[in-house]
């Protein structure tokens, strides 16, 4: 859709308010698509058109902010909105089965996890834990339903396994893989199929997308 969107810095200043929390420091850029849609970066502002510069100002991530869900891609990608804002979150620290794109085959329990997290997030607001932002635009987040943590939610019903790339910090990786293994060991969801088992980061490179 566009670029970057940080969760930081949006509710800080469409709130007009500043609470204890996590802090981001460094440049930031905002800007107000053709669409009337507003955006932030800490990337780059948009190639055409003109971006306000928020250059080492530091903003605070406050608890409980609450984002409408308005699109479910699959069982770890989603479009939601609120503060005037849409953006794309990447449910951080898990993977999910691959649909397929373009008419290519959708990888086993693909369908299962999209219905999964539909089922735990559909027409439900949301709030954010930001871990900063990834690839394709989206904003890295743990997404919670009241106090229930949907990232670790998806792996307990074995629809997701624990990201097999880089994890932030901050991210109680030990909970993810023990949890994880509980998953596992009761063969729940897609680990029903033993050793036919692929990870979603080996499929994405059996079918990368065109």
């Amino acid at each position: 859709m566009s670029p970057i969107l940080n969760t930081v810095v949006l509710f800080a200043l469409a709130a007009g308010i500043s609470l204890s929390g996590s802090f981001l420091s460094g440049s930031m850029y905002l800007w107000t698509d053709q669409e009337g849609v507003k955006h932030f970066s800490n990337i780059a502002p948009p190639l055409n058109g003109e971006a306000q510069l928020l250059s080492e100002e530091k903003f605070t991530l406050p608890k409980g902010h609450q984002f409408n869900v308005v699109k479910i891609f699959d069982g770890d990608t989603i479009r939601v909105e609120g503060f005037g804002l849409k953006f794309t979150i990447r449910l951080v620290g898990i993977d999910t089965p691959e649909l397929g794109k373009k008419g290519e085959k959708n990888q086993p329990y693909s369908q299962e996890a999209k219905e999964k997290l539909t089922q735990l997030i559909g027409k439900k607001t949301i709030s954010l834990k930001q871990y900063g932002t990834g690839g394709y635009n989206r904003v890295l987040a743990e997404i919670f339903v009241n106090a229930t943590n949907i990232n670790l939610e998806m792996v307990r019903a074995g629809l997701a396994e624990v990201y097999q790339g880089k994890l932030p910090n901050r991210l109680d990786k030990n909970l993810y893989f023990q949890t994880e293994k509980l998953a596992k060991h009761s063969l729940d969801g897609m680990w029903a199929q033993g050793t036919a088992y692929e990870s979603p980061r080996l499929w994405r490179k059996k079918f990368p997308l065109k």
